[in-house]
């Protein structure tokens, strides 16, 4: 089976390497694009960014030449966007309308009503908003988002409780400094702190959580019924977004009724590549999970709950550029081809 082709758009970024580490020998797609802004395009990768991940920069792209965020110089089928949200509101557009396939992982197109807001685990059915699209915008491709890194953490560990009844949500976000980029966060900011405020990051945790937990009615997506209120605050970890979670619902679990239902949950993705073993792992020890031990948890995709009390309150965390970004877009991605989508 011939791959099919992909670019980044805003490849030197953070979450820009973030996926080219998770398409590197990806079994569907081949990395053919690298795209970024005019003072990075027609420099070598290796010249035009400075690689921040762990792992190695891959000798394979290194050489690749950098070209403009622009549809007639992106050779590519999809196109994965990690651009700012001033400038994806444009280029999104721009990309879908000349035929391109969008996987964006940028806030812009998340809450526009015809755009598909996924998590596969959560809605795939969502993806039937795409024709809608198509046909009312008359583009030969179209746009689909993951959520707000934070959004997807909680939003995942939710699912499996639509069924006592969600009432209300209240989530307390602890979040890593990778989620304002490398220059976000100055380190005299930070170290020895917390920082309580995240400029627009607690709007769209109160209401990304309800179109990715609505219902298609084959028109629209009808916002799930119930309220989510949050704090969110930076703390001084590395990577790994930690959230103090408290449901009420109307069947009114028990603590052991909830562990089960997320031991349960089983999605059936197991055929997509970037899909971890378990969606949802619990843990059973007082003290997890943390962000330091768990954050790479089946591949940085998977989600970590535990501390289930009665209220119901408990803790969730993943890895907020694999499993809340590019992970989350690719995904989407690998969800699309086996729909017939790609």
């Amino acid at each position: 089976m011939a791959k099919i082709k992909a670019g980044v758009l805003g490849a030197t970024g953070a979450v820009g390497q973030r996926f080219i580490e998770g398409l590197r020998e990806h079994p569907w797609f081949e990395l053919t694009s690298l795209a970024a802004s005019d003072r990075s395009a027609g420099k070598k990768y290796r010249e035009a960014a400075r690689w921040r991940l762990e792992s190695e920069l891959p000798e394979e792209f290194a050489d690749m030449t950098v070209v403009r965020v622009d549809p007639k110089e992106v050779d590519a089928d999809i196109v994965f966007s990690a651009l700012p949200s001033d400038e994806a509101k444009k280029v999104e557009a721009e990309f879908a309308a000349a035929g391109f396939v969008v996987a964006s992982n940028t806030a812009t197109n998340r809450m526009v009503p015809d755009v598909p807001l996924l998590i596969p685990e959560c809605n795939p059915d969502h993806i039937d908003l795409i024709k809608i699209q198509k046909e009312r915008r008359g583009w030969e491709g179209y746009i689909t988002t993951n959520p707000n890194c934070t959004t997807i953490m909680f939003a995942l560990t939710l699912k499996p409780l639509m069924q006592f009844g969600i009432e209300s949500v209240h989530v307390a976000s602890m979040q890593a400094v990778s989620g304002a980029g490398y220059e976000g966060v100055p380190s005299m900011a930070i170290l020895d702190n917390i920082i309580p405020y995240i400029a627009g990051e607690e709007e769209k945790v109160e209401t990304e959580a309800q179109k990715i937990l609505g219902r298609f009615d084959g028109e629209r997506i009808v916002p799930a019924d119930f309220t989510v209120s949050a704090s969110c605050h930076r703390v001084p970890v590395m990577d790994g977004h930690t959230e103090a979670v408290w449901v009420r619902m109307k069947e009114d679990p028990t603590p052991a009724e909830v562990r089960q239902a997320f031991l349960d949950f089983n999605p059936g993705l197991d055929d997509l590549p970037t899909s971890p073993r378990k969606a949802i792992i619990v843990r059973d020890e007082p003290d997890r999970p943390q962000p330091r031990l768990d954050r790479n948890a089946g591949r940085g995709m998977s989600v970590s709950v535990g501390r289930i009390r009665p209220g119901i309150r408990y803790i969730c965390m993943g890895h907020n550029t694999i499993r809340g970004a590019a992970g989350a877009s690719i995904l989407n991605a690998e969800l699309l081809h086996k729909k017939g989508l790609l």
